[in-house]
């Protein structure tokens, strides 16, 4: 049987759990639903290949030529069994490989067991009963982080539930006696959802971002869907833009017209009812011809504690209805609504593409450096000497051949006539931009461009190795400046690919995550590295980090969204995380307090978010100076008032100083303020007694 044959096959079948990338069958079902000619080639090769282990799944690929045989022992008396093992068969190569799970403590388990069996299966309603009950509790929202054992038993507690030995939920004990508050029904409580807009000084975030990418530059058309009151749309029109706005409690009159960008922003979380909350994401989604931005609030469960459950939501002390969600959990509830992929571009921000040309545009500025090249007024000695005729232009026109040689930098190569504004004096003066370049070679330093040459090959580099690692086929929507790129910095976009990937893959080993922090540390003589620990960096050096490390945090970055809001990222070596960390005044403060921690595992694709001053004490941070530019006068400032605290805290090593509340309380012993970065001798009220 040939590849293609084993295709077709595929597509008669339509029973089983069909996803994107495989079809799975209980082996119960087989002999019913799988076409006989490839029930003859499954069992002719586990006969060659003397595959004797027991197995009750079958997995086939569609994309590959392969079958997994998966053994889920505890099938039918376990709600949610773990994988014993898996063997994956090749049957083109006729070989196979043993996974073996048996002694994991985090295996695979399995969900929704009616999928994999027919209609007349002894267990099915007790395997649909399970699917029912955690459907209730919202366990099935973010499908892409359940199929694991350890995650799965977290999210059951933290939705306030413990499995017994069949894996039925059941409510866990209350920590007292007294009778459980009870949740309010709709006929309880009438909710204000009038009360849900707000008054902004200020755009709002998704606005902020579409602003941070461009894309109120004009060129757009703009739909702001659930306007509220309608401060942004104000701002946006003060700008002048035009934009729609409509509101059903505050802007009923308004328009819904189809525009190239929809806003749909802190919608989602105030509608209670989930088939309008579905209808409304997808009325959106219909107007939005290029771009739909979603923002939600999102919450982590300490903070969900003070309000008073309602459906999948809580009720605040407005009689307003609240759905906080986690970012994964809304990306993939997006996705599965829209059926299509969602990006991250902040906390609660998710972006939406139609136009997939757009969102390779994204991709690629996301990941372009800002370089600050500096540029040439004057001429820098030169060994070679230029005919008297080419002085006599460049003399000339130093300025037009300086902004266009400040071009070159800025994109690694020779930019095209589209790409340099005066491109058409320029080539009235001297015929052609390769002709200028050649000129200026002659009077300026070309160590420079071969800097940015090289820079600007990263950028492409990381730029395709991050679309693999999100699945994305970014070569039908390439923009005109990528192709020019390709052509000019590689040899063919098969050689691109071929070195994106090879990087892509240098990511999952941590020696090249340790050599490219040692690198970076090296190189940038800031930043924190604990040896075959981790390495912490100012944000901003980010772009100019080793291509491992600008592709290890993009991946991180495409499950949390933009880094503006981040102050140090934190890569660990070993353990496949990355944590971005938040200051309340990072650039502003002497002694800048961690506000949040957010640490994302690549392993399992999961973010863990902690937020301080609240869950956790507050942490000064004691050694701002390491995230520095040593030559900067701020480092040499920072030094200083480091030296003065470490005098007054007697010389502490930084493992043993102590949170900001312990902090205070030693300063006030002292007697000592601090204030800015600077400390001052505390005043003390004295009061007579009569």
């Amino acid at each position: 049987m040939q590849f293609n044959d084993y295709q077709t096959h595929l597509r008669q079948i339509k029973q089983g759990k069909h996803l994107p990338s495989a079809i799975y069958l209980h082996q119960s079902a087989i002999a019913q639903v799988l076409p006989a000619n490839l029930q003859a080639v499954i069992n002719q090769t586990t006969a060659t290949l003397k595959i004797d282990q027991p197995w009750n799944i079958l997995k086939l690929y569609k994309r590959d030529f392969k079958v997994t045989l998966l053994h889920y022992p505890d099938f039918d008396s376990y709600a949610y069994p773990p994988l014993h093992h898996a063997i994956t068969i090749d049957l083109e190569e006729q070989t196979c490989r043993v996974a073996r799970y048996h002694k994991s403590q985090n295996p695979p388990i399995l969900h929704r067991k009616e999928a994999f069996v027919l209609a007349d299966y002894p267990n099915i309603n007790s395997f649909k009963a399970h699917t029912v009950e955690g459907e209730a509790i919202g366990l099935y929202k973010n499908t892409k982080t359940i199929g694991f054992k350890q995650h799965w038993a977290r999210l059951i507690k933290r939705k306030g539930y413990r499995l017994d030995e069949a894996g039925k939920l059941h409510p866990l004990a209350a920590l007292q006696p007294a009778a459980p508050a009870t949740v309010p029904t709709s006929n309880d409580i009438s909710i204000q959802r009038h009360l849900t807009a707000i008054d902004r000084d200020r755009l709002s975030a998704p606005f902020q971002k579409l602003a941070q990418h461009g894309y109120l530059d004009g060129q757009y058309s703009l739909l702001d869907y659930g306007c509220g009151k309608g401060d942004d749309s104000r701002e946006i029109e003060a700008h002048g833009l035009n934009i729609n706005s409509w509101d059903p409690v505050h802007k009923p009159g308004g328009k819904r017209v189809n525009s190239d960008i929809v806003n749909l922003g802190f919608v989602l979380n105030v509608i209670e009812d989930q088939n309008e909350r579905q209808q409304t994401l997808i009325n959106a989604w219909q107007y939005a011809d290029r771009l739909l931005m979603v923002a939600v609030m999102l919450a982590n469960p300490g903070k969900l504690e003070q309000f008073t459950p309602y459906k999948d939501g809580v009720i605040t002390k407005r009689n307003t209805f609240q759905k906080y969600y986690v970012q994964s959990e809304i990306k993939a509830y997006i996705e599965q609504q829209l059926k299509t992929n969602a990006v991250a571009m902040g906390q609660g921000i998710i972006a939406i593409f139609k136009d997939k040309a757009l969102e390779e545009s994204f991709y690629l500025n996301r990941q372009s450096s800002s370089h600050n090249w500096q540029q040439y007024t004057t001429r820098p000695a030169s060994t070679v000497k230029a005919k008297a005729a080419d002085k006599s232009l460049y003399d000339k026109h130093t300025e037009l051949f300086n902004d266009f040689w400040q071009q070159c930098l800025i994109q690694g190569r020779l930019p095209a006539n589209d790409e340099f504004e005066c491109s058409d004096n320029l080539r009235a003066i001297i015929g052609s931009h390769k002709k200028a370049f050649d000129l200026l070679t002659t009077h300026l330093a070309q160590d420079d461009f071969a800097k940015a040459q090289q820079h600007r090959k990263t950028d492409v580099l990381v730029y395709f190795a991050l679309s693999l690692f999100e699945k994305r086929k970014a070569k039908s929507h390439m923009s005109a400046r990528l192709q020019r790129d390709i052509k000019a910095l590689f040899d063919s976009y098969n050689q691109c690919i071929e070195q994106a990937q090879a990087l892509l893959f240098s990511v999952g080993k941590p020696g090249n995550i340790n050599n490219a922090c040692d690198q970076a540390s090296q190189t940038f003589a800031n930043g924190h590295l604990s040896e075959n620990h981790s390495y912490i960096f100012n944000k901003a050096s980010l772009n100019q980090m080793p291509a491992v490390i600008r592709v290890y945090v993009g991946c991180a970055i495409q499950l949390y969204g933009d880094l503006d809001d981040i102050d140090l990222i934190k890569v660990h070596i070993r353990s496949g995380k990355v944590t971005l960390l938040k200051y309340d005044d990072f650039d502003g403060k002497a002694l800048p307090l961690l506000t949040e921690r957010i640490k994302i595992r690549l392993i399992d694709l999961d973010i863990d978010f902690f937020i301080y001053g609240d869950q956790y004490p507050y942490l000064p941070l004691y050694d701002k100076s390491h995230y520095l530019e040593p030559s900067s006068a701020e480092h040499k400032k920072q030094v200083a008032f480091e030296k003065r605290l470490s005098k007054q805290l007697n010389g502490l090593p930084i493992e043993q100083l102590p949170d900001w509340n312990v902090l205070c309380r030693i300063f006030e012993y002292q007697g000592v303020e601090l204030r800015g970065g600077r400390f001052f001798k505390a005043v003390r009220l004295i009061i007579a007694s009569g």
